[in-house]
C-alpha cells in the first residue's frame, strides 16, 4: 500500500499568531465646571430680598391705631426719598419731609370716631390736652408697626428666598439681610429726623380744604411746641373738617395778618380770573398784586379781557409787563379799585404800602432788542431811588413790585421785598443787601403758550402771609394747579428762616420809622441768607423775555 507523501512544509506547525491588542482609548478628561459670577449671585439675592421684603409688608406691613379722635392705618413703603404721607379722603393728601430714608410712612385717616369727635365738639376744653393723646398713640402705632414690620419683611425675604434656592441656608440668609437692611433703614430715618418739617407741608387735594387743613400761618409762627402741638393742630383741623354736619368749616382768618394774592404772566387765559375768585374767597385775600403780562399782544381789543377784575372782591395792584402796552396801563387806570404802580408810585392798600414800576420793554412778539438788559437796570435803579425818596419822606415801601426780575433786583436794600414774574416758574432768593426776592410762576399756565411743550405749564400763584403791626412777611402758600387739562392741586407751606421757631430775633436792616438824626431800626428778625423756598441756596438770573 503506498503512502502518498505530504511535503515537509506541509507537516509543519504554523506559528501561533499573536492577538491584535485592541488600542486603548483615552479617557476623557473632566472639565472644571463654570462658577457662577459672584456679581450676578450678589444681585440674585438682593433681588430676592428686596421683592421678598415689599411682598411681605404688602400682605402684613400695617398697623390699624387711633390717634385722638381718629381710626388710622399707618403702613411702611420703600421710597426713594422717604417722608410722610397723610391721606385725609375725601379732601386730599398732606406730604412732610419728615425723614431721609428708603422707606416712608403712610398714614391713611380712615373714619373719624363720632363718639370721640362728639366729645371733643361738645367739651371744647379737652383739646388742651388732645396734643399729649396724639403723642402716646402715635407712639405706640409707630412701635407696634416696627415690630410688625420687622416680621413681614423678614418672613417675607426668606420665605421667597426659600422657594428660589430652595436651600434653607440661603432662605435664611436672605432673610438675615432684610433685617439689616430694616435695621439701617430705621437708623437713617432717626438720624434725619426732622420733627419741624409739618410746619411746612404741602397739601394736594380739593383746594377749597387746603387753609383749614395747612392751618394758620400766624399761629404757626407764634405757638411752636416741637412736633406734638402741631400735630395736634393738624388732628383738630382734621376733626372740624370732619364735623357731624359734612361741611368744610369757614377759615377763621387772623385778625392781626395780612393776606396778599400774588399773580402774574396770566397772558389772557380766561380761566385765571375764576381761580382767583376763588382764592381770594377761601383764603379771604385782602389785596391781590399782579406784577405784569396780564395780555399777550397788548391790543385794544383786549382790554374787555380785563373787566372781571373789578369782580375778584380785592384791591388790584397792577404793573405793566413787557406784553402790556400804555393802552393797557390806561385801561386799568380808569377801573375802579385797581391800582396801578410805574415810576415808583407808591399806594397803600390794606395797611400795606406797594411801591413799582412798570416795565420798559414791549416785546409782544418775546423779541430782545440790544440793550434790553441795560434799560432793565435802569428801571431797577429808578425804583430804587424812589423807594429812597419815599423812605427820608417818612413812607418807606414794604413791597416793591417789577416785572423783570432784573429790574427787581436794583432794589436790593431799599425794601424788604419785591415781587417780580416773566420767568413763568417760582423762584425765591434773599439777595446780599438782604431784599427778599419773590419770582412768581404764570398765574395763566403760560396762556396762549400752554401747549407748546411736551406737558402743559401749570398755573402757580401765592399767598403771602404779613404781620399787620411790623409789616413783613411771615410766610407763604405756593399754589399750583394742573395746567391745560389736568384736574390737580398742590399747596405748600413755607416760613422764612428767620421766622423758624428758636430763631433769635435782631434788628432789621429796613426800618419802617422816618429817618432822622439817630434812627433806631424797628425790631425784627434779619432777613435770612440766600435761601429758596425750601431753605436751599438758589439764585435767580435774569431769564428770557416771554
Amino acid at each position: 500500500m503506498v503512502r502518498a507523501r505530504l511535503p515537509t512544509a506541509a507537516l509543519r506547525r504554523p506559528k501561533p499568531v499573536k492577538p491584535v491588542e485592541p488600542v486603548k482609548r483615552r479617557s476623557p478628561v473632566p472639565e472644571l465646571a463654570a462658577r457662577p459670577n459672584p456679581w450676578l449671585r450678589a444681585f440674585g439675592l438682593t433681588a430676592v430680598v428686596l421683592f421678598g421684603a415689599w411682598l411681605g409688608l404688602l400682605v402684613v406691613g400695617d398697623v390699624r391705631t387711633p390717634v385722638g379722635p381718629m381710626n388710622t392705618t399707618m403702613t411702611l413703603r420703600p421710597s426713594f426719598t422717604g417722608g410722610t404721607k397723610i391721606n385725609i379722603s375725601p379732601l386730599g393728601a398732606l406730604t412732610l419731609d419728615s425723614h431721609i430714608a428708603p422707606v416712608r410712612l403712610d398714614v391713611n385717616v380712615d373714619q373719624l370716631d363720632p363718639v370721640r369727635s362728639q366729645a371733643l365738639v361738645d367739651h371744647p376744653e379737652r383739646l388742651s390736652g388732645l396734643q399729649d393723646e396724639v403723642a402716646r398713640d402715635v407712639e405706640h402705632g409707630t412701635l407696634d408697626l416696627a415690630v410688625r414690620s420687622c416680621v413681614a419683611v423678614v418672613s417675607g425675604a426668606t420665605a421667597l428666598g426659600l422657594a428660589v434656592y430652595r436651600r434653607p441656608r440661603r432662605a435664611l440668609a436672605a432673610g438675615g439681610l432684610a433685617l439689616t437692611l430694616l435695621a439701617a433703614s430705621g437708623v437713617t430715618a432717626y438720624a434725619t429726623w426732622n420733627p419741624k418739617s409739618v410746619l411746612e407741608p404741602r397739601f394736594s387735594g380739593l383746594l377749597s380744604s387746603a387753609p383749614s387743613l395747612v392751618g394758620n400761618a400766624r399761629s404757626i409762627v407764634t405757638e411752636f411746641d416741637v412736633y406734638q402741638q402741631e400735630l395736634a393742630r393738624l388732628v383738630t383741623n382734621v376733626t372740624k373738617l370732619y364735623d357731624v354736619t359734612s361741611t368744610l368749616p369757614a377759615f377763621q382768618p387772623d385778625p392781626t395778618t395780612v393776606r396778599v394774592l400774588h399773580v402774574s404772566d396770566i397772558h389772557l387765559n380766561p380761566a385765571s380770573w375764576k381761580i382767583i375768585a376763588s382764592l381770594v374767597e377761601q383764603y379771604k385775600v385782602n389785596v391781590i398784586v399782579d406784577s405784569g403780562d396780564t395780555m399777550d399782544h397788548g391790543s385794544a381789543a383786549e382790554n374787555g379781557f380785563l373787566d372781571p377784575i373789578a369782580t375778584l372782591g380785592a384791591p388790584y395792584v397792577w404793573v405793566r409787563g413787557n406784553h402790556d402796552s400804555l393802552v393797557t396801563q390806561r385801561y386799568l387806570e380808569g377801573m375802579k379799585n385797581v391800582h396801578v404802580l410805574d415810576d415808583g408810585r407808591a399806594v397803600t392798600v390794606a395797611g400795606l404800602r406797594f411801591a413799582g414800576i412798570g416795565d420798559p420793554q414791549f416785546t409782544p412778539d418775546r423779541s430782545s432788542a440790544p440793550g434790553a438788559e441795560e434799560s432793565q437796570e435802569t428801571a431797577g435803579a429808578r425804583l430804587a431811588d424812589a423807594l429812597r425818596a419815599q423812605r427820608a419822606a417818612g413812607a418807606p415801601a414794604d413791597v416793591a413790585v417789577a416785572h423783570e426780575p432784573s429790574a427787581a433786583r436794583g432794589t436790593d436794600g431799599e425794601v424788604p421785598l419785591v415781587l417780580a414774574g416773566h420767568l413763568h416758574h417760582e423762584e425765591m432768593e434773599v439777595m446780599k443787601k438782604g431784599t427778599r426776592l419773590r419770582v412768581e410762576g404764570s398765574t395763566g399756565g403760560s396762556g396762549l403758550r400752554a401747549v407748546e411743550g411736551k406737558y402743559p405749564d401749570p398755573i402757580e400763584a401765592s399767598i403771602l402771609y404779613f404781620d399787620r403791626d411790623t409789616r413783613r412777611l411771615q410766610a407763604w402758600d405756593e399754589i399750583k394747579l394742573g395746567g391745560l387739562g389736568l384736574t390737580t392741586a398742590e399747596v405748600s407751606r413755607h416760613l422764612p428762616k428767620e421766622n423758624l421757631p428758636g430763631a433769635a430775633p435782631s434788628p432789621s436792616p429796613f426800618s419802617s420809622s422816618p429817618p432822622g438824626p439817630s434812627p433806631t431800626p424797628s425790631p425784627s428778625p434779619p432777613p435770612s441768607p440766600a435761601v429758596s423756598p425750601s431753605g436751599t441756596p438758589s439764585r435767580t438770573g435774569p431769564g428770557t423775555a416771554r
